[in-house]
């Protein structure tokens, strides 16, 4: 099934520039060669007018946020979405007027279908703080004008038959090529596409060129587009500057909710995942700078799941306090590990236990701290009680000792206990039988803890399995408790 979504950005020149939190409550207005060109609901209740100059908004609003245009910032906005896109598709375009075009033919059965994947769509561009309207049709250039229109009619045409329609009822001033010539157009009574399309093609070329015909059968699925499509960049390191200094970690986390979406969508068109990465957080600069508070993360398992990753800065943000106040966030993604493949099986494999397995132990690391969550090492020494040392889960330089296979007790007492002795058997409520051994320790004369040690299975009346010892080269040799079998 060919099916496009196209996402018309009509605030952008806003959105790029306010901070990531509603702003809609504040009057805040773009002002470009001195006129206002983008403003808030906040503004306009205001009095403040699209083309109204900059001193006459400081005169209705006095306390109204004047901010000047930032084509550059407007560019990496847009740059930004595509990015965060590209995790529902690889094919992302740039569309004319701010625009974004993905071809989601491919994507439908993966997503839940259309609707629920313009409702994923819609929600991305939510977090990365966009306001767009959402046109979806089996042409791009359909798309384009349905997300385009100003009204609230319908914004999507899942089949030709019902594009045509929707197109024919459409204004012709929506077609950018259709502009130069819109007075001529509507003094002949031709207002939409449908009347348009009526009109006799010879004549229409001679009168308005090419390039209106070209982009009206476009829409219409009657002549082929070209698109340039979007390629990732080779690494993932991208800066969001303030235009407000921020003083808490919940300010931050908005912030880095857009930079993980982008690098999601960077991660998914690459077939790569994070093993970790790095948030740096600026401050001041100038007399006043310090160096950036960086947090890194470092993951049990590479992920690239914008929800896994945000739930663990979330965790690790919420325990961090902020020095100094944050001008900019920097999310960097260093190094990068190909994606597992996805199970294809009919049922879930034992590796699909150790991710969640990973998983709680991202969970648990970013909750409590990685010196809380240790893992066991084996330490090659013979002395059961100094045969294993604790080091954090996550830290790769602690490589797992291939242990030997022994017949060692789940529980290990500290201090061992010592046994008393009737009739030359030890007792440890009855008298306990020896069942194997003696396994033979002699080790650790190079310190004070030298242990030289003959050690037993044993078991009682009830069942139930020890681990004991008794110390040899000694005159009285006793014996000890040291471990319990489960």
């Amino acid at each position: 099934m060919q099916l496009w979504i196209a996402i018309h950005l009509p605030r952008l020149a806003l959105d790029a520039l306010h901070p990531p939190w509603p702003l809609d409550a504040t009057a805040c207005a773009v002002i470009e060669h001195e006129c206002v060109m983008a403003l808030t609901p906040a503004a306009a209740a205001h009095g403040i007018r699209l083309g109204m100059r900059r001193a006459g908004a400081n005169t209705l609003a006095p306390h109204a946020i004047l901010l000047d245009r930032a084509p550059a910032a407007e560019s990496a906005a847009l740059e930004g979405a595509a990015l965060a896109l590209l995790q529902y598709t690889p094919d992302v375009a740039l569309g004319d007027q701010d625009s974004l075009l993905l071809n989601v033919g491919a994507s439908l059965r993966v997503f839940g279908g259309p609707r629920a994947l313009a409702r994923r769509v819609a929600g991305t561009l939510r977090t990365l703080g966009l306001q767009a309207r959402l046109g979806m049709a089996p042409t791009a250039g359909g798309a384009w004008l349905l997300a385009r229109r100003g009204d609230r009619g319908p914004r999507h045409a899942l089949a030709m038959e019902r594009l045509a329609r929707r197109l024919d009822a459409l204004p012709c001033g929506l077609l950018p090529q259709a502009l130069p010539h819109l007075e001529w157009l509507h003094g002949i009574g031709c207002r939409h596409f449908g009347f348009l399309r009526r009109l006799p093609r010879a004549g229409l070329q001679r009168r308005c060129g090419t390039a209106l015909l070209k982009a009206l059968d476009a829409a219409y699925g009657d002549a082929p587009q070209a698109h340039a499509w979007i390629s990732p960049p080779a690494a993932f390191k991208r800066r969001y500057e303030l235009i407000e200094r921020i003083e808490h970690t919940d300010a931050v986390l908005a912030v880095a909710r857009i930079l993980v979406e982008q690098m999601s969508g960077w991660l998914t068109a690459r077939q790569r995942a994070v093993p970790g990465l790095t948030l740096a957080l600026e401050h001041e600069r100038g007399r006043h700078a310090r160096p950036p508070s960086l947090l890194e993360l470092t993951l049990a398992e590479p992920a690239w799941q914008p929800g896994h990753l945000l739930g663990l800065l979330r965790e690790r943000l919420g325990r961090m306090t902020l020095q100094a106040p944050v001008i900019a966030v920097v999310l960097d993604a260093a190094r990068t590990v190909p994606q597992p493949a996805a199970n294809t099986t009919l049922f879930p494999e034992p590796a699909q236990v150790a991710s969640e397995r990973a998983r709680l132990l991202d969970m648990l690391t970013a909750r409590l701290g990685a010196d809380r969550v240790l893992r066991p090492c084996p330490a090659a020494d013979h002395r059961p009680e100094v045969a294993n040392r604790w080091t954090p889960v996550h830290d790769a330089s602690a490589a797992d000792t291939a242990a030997p296979m022994l017949d060692r007790p789940f529980w290990l007492l500290d201090p061992p206990q010592p046994l008393q002795v009737r009739r030359n058997r030890p007792v440890h409520g009855t008298p306990l039988t020896l069942l194997r051994g003696p396994e033979r320790i002699e080790s650790g004369w190079w310190d004070e803890a030298a242990a030289v040690r003959d050690y037993f299975v044993a078991e009682d009346a009830h069942a139930a399995r020890y681990w004991v010892y008794r110390e040899r080269g000694m005159t009285d040799a006793r014996w000890y408790l040291h471990g319990l079998y489960a």
